[in-house]
């Protein structure tokens, strides 16, 4: 009876043991029993929730998850499952005969209970998922995050890169100390600096124009990324009089490769008095791997060095406007 149970369960998995078997390069498990109470088909959905779960978790978590996990089967510190990161206790009692579904949703519903909140909101074909590890996080900074998401991620979607994800994962952490990032679907906001300034939500316009980039390794300079994502949010903020953020003005110390809001003044510059929508067709080359220091010349007549040069002699030569809410 058993081998037989054993064959159907392995056939039964086959889907995800293969997506097991791609995390498990990044993720580890290890499973005690110590009072022997289970057998091999417990383990083996243990083991398959786990990597379908887990990973996942660690993703939404934050900020350097535990990578090497213990799971231990247990009679009395939980009814269920108890779950953190590094850690996961499962009642060898209440796991048998479940299936694979339940135990994979009370994994998840035990490791989501480390977070402060948890919500999943949808608008016309785009979805933010919002998790909380921060019980100070001010509920307005936390209304505006999101709507600056559906209010500017559909349009540079539209504007850049049509194939970008509609699925977009926040995640506010409390043990990340600098401002924000993004990696893949993610972006991971620090809670103290969206403390010390609540009225920054532009920042979700910077890292959701690194989403829609989506460049991959090595497409090009780190200056020129993140000159295009600052270059974007001057263009489509909500509200960067708000949060009284500006390009700065030209002086002789600078480079085009300062990166960010330097980088961003002479974007904007070349806009107008270049070529208009050069910053887009860089954005494209940069997706498509087919961007190189030729590009600016292909697409200017000048090297990036002598439009520099030609900026630095009339770096007034721009308009400016800055959005607002009032």
């Amino acid at each position: 009876m058993i081998k037989k149970l054993l064959i159907f369960v392995s056939i039964s998995f086959i889907g995800a043991n293969t997506f097991a078997q791609n995390r498990e390069r990044e993720y580890k498990i290890t499973i005690n029993d110590k009072d022997s109470t289970t057998n091999a088909i417990v383990d083996a959905k243990l083991k398959i929730a786990f990597f379908q779960v887990y990973p996942k978790f660690a993703q939404a978590d934050g900020y350097r998850t535990k990578r090497n996990v213990v799971l231990d089967l247990v009679t009395e510190e939980t009814p269920t499952i108890q779950a953190k990161a590094g850690e996961i206790k499962v009642n060898s009692q209440w796991v048998k005969n479940k299936s694979q579904k339940k135990i994979q949703k009370e994994m998840f519903t035990a490791l989501s209970k480390n977070w402060v909140s948890y919500s999943k909101e949808k608008h016309k074909g785009y979805e933010l998922t919002f998790i909380s590890k921060d019980p100070n996080l001010d509920p307005t900074v936390r209304k505006k995050l999101i709507a600056t998401y559906f209010e500017i991620y559909p349009t540079l979607v539209k504007t850049f890169n049509d194939k970008s994800t509609h699925d977009v994962l926040f995640v506010v952490d409390t043990a990340y100390k600098a401002v924000a990032e993004a990696s893949g679907n993610r972006i991971l906001f620090s809670a103290g600096y969206m403390k010390a300034h609540p009225t920054d939500i532009d920042v979700v316009t910077h890292e959701t124009m690194h989403i829609v980039q989506g460049y991959g390794y090595s497409a090009g300079p780190v200056w020129l990324t993140e000159g295009i994502a600052d270059y974007v949010r001057y263009k489509y903020g909500v509200d960067n009089v708000g949060s009284k953020w500006s390009l700065p003005d030209y002086n002789e110390k600078q480079s085009y490769k300062n990166s960010y809001r330097i980088t961003a003044r002479f974007f904007a510059w070349l806009e107008q008095n270049v070529k208009p929508g050069l910053i887009a067709t860089l954005d494209q080359q940069l997706r498509a791997h087919q961007y190189s220091e030729q590009s600016w010349a292909a697409l200017t007549g000048k090297t990036v060095d002598q439009l520099w040069e030609d900026y630095s002699k009339e770096p007034q030569k721009i308009s400016l406007a800055y959005s607002s809410k009032k």
